[in-house]
């Protein structure tokens, strides 16, 4: 990636009025995001949801030099990192409209693999959670699934270990940049985890583990993920809002029942009273909710168009092939075009026969 346009992303990222859902309205608006800091406000500002607090925090100068010295650390120490429009940023991820503009990692993380899902639980993680844990894990390791949990203590720690001990690849997302641990007795498993996978964090390197910064890192965990166990939990905790983005997301949600009696297992047991999460009491009840246990398809046979496309519908055509129907915004998001130049773009392609719209502002290939 340019320099120019690395600075660019971080300078949105670190501008406190834009969030990511608005990061990414500009980004599509405007066409590119090095093109919104060359844009002039009064253009910018006929844009929906940006008034003058926005563009006053876009082109506040201490972001820039905040900017330009986490990209200094960023080129200094190499440090590899995925915008949301690039090819290798997590695709999971890329389906959340919510999710980080820029990811940092660390370590040998792979995102090849379908099969990723996310662990978490209580901090005070008992003997029972624990054995489950582990088992489960031993369990599913046949299918050699990503494992993707928080690195706190209790359960997200024994799910990186489990894995760890089972050759499995995991990733543990931090609510805080890549030179802080937390916590920090959790330092003597950093090596483990870089060789067996790595850890992803959308927070500038400096950046400490603030309250607020967990509950964001949790919509990564349950993003990332195909779906989502909760091992155990108390009627409230950072886990059921794993969950709840999770349910969010559109994906899967298991959690583990316990007896009424124990703490730690009323936030589970609520979650599937409340029809919120399937109960779960075995890795093959994961193996057959996922499609696991399905074979491959040998060969894949394409169906063959007959009409030429220029590059912007050959892109579009390339995504909805991949991903089956898409709403407007996140054809408009991943293919990098705005919505005003996408409408019709789309029109024409529905004259060709190629794409059919669906309610809801969605379309697919016919």
């Amino acid at each position: 990636m340019k320099e120019e346009k690395l600075l660019a992303i971080l300078r949105l990222q670190r501008s406190k009025a834009v969030g990511d859902i608005l990061a990414k309205k500009l980004i599509v608006n405007v066409g590119d995001v090095t093109q919104i800091f060359k844009e002039k406000p009064a253009a910018l500002s006929k844009i929906n949801g940006i008034g003058n607090h926005v563009i006053k925090h876009l082109f506040d100068t201490e972001n820039i030099k905040s900017a330009e010295k986490e990209l200094k650390y960023i080129q200094d120490n190499n440090i590899k990192h995925a915008y949301f429009l690039e090819d290798h940023y997590p695709t999971n991820l890329q389906h959340c409209i919510d999710s980080p503009i820029l990811l940092f990692q660390d370590g040998n993380i792979n995102l090849n693999s379908k099969k990723i899902i996310a662990i978490v639980g209580t901090r005070n993680m008992s003997s029972y959670g624990s054995h489950f844990c582990n088992t489960l894990i031993e369990n599913l390791a046949k299918h050699n699934p990503i494992i993707v949990s928080g690195f706190a203590y209790g359960v997200d720690i024994c799910a990186h270990k489990a894995a760890i001990k089972h050759n499995l690849q995991t990733i543990a997302v931090l609510a805080h940049g890549l030179e802080e641990i937390y916590p920090k007795v959790h330092k003597k498993y950093i090596h483990q985890v870089n060789e067996n996978g790595g850890f992803l964090t959308e927070f500038w390197h400096k950046e400490t583990p603030l309250r607020e910064n967990f509950l964001k890192r949790n919509r990564i965990v349950a993003g990332i993920a195909t779906a989502t166990i909760i091992i155990e939990s108390a009627e409230k905790g950072g886990s059921l809002v794993t969950a709840d983005i999770a349910n969010s997301y559109d994906r899967d949600v298991f959690a583990v029942p316990g007896r009424t009696t124990d703490l730690y297992s009323k936030g589970c047991n609520n979650l599937i009273k409340n029809n919120r999460a399937f109960l779960l009491n075995s890795a093959d009840e994961i193996v057959k909710m996922l499609n696991w246990d399905i074979p491959k398809k040998t060969k894949v046979i394409q169906k063959q168009l007959f009409v030429e496309l220029n590059e912007k519908e050959q892109k579009i055509y390339d995504l909805l092939h991949n991903t089956g129907a898409q709403v407007l915004d996140a054809i408009s998001l991943e293919c990098n075009i705005p919505i005003f130049q996408l409408s019709p773009i789309l029109l024409q392609m529905e004259l060709k026969g190629v794409t059919k719209p669906l309610p809801g502002k969605m379309f697919e290939l016919i």
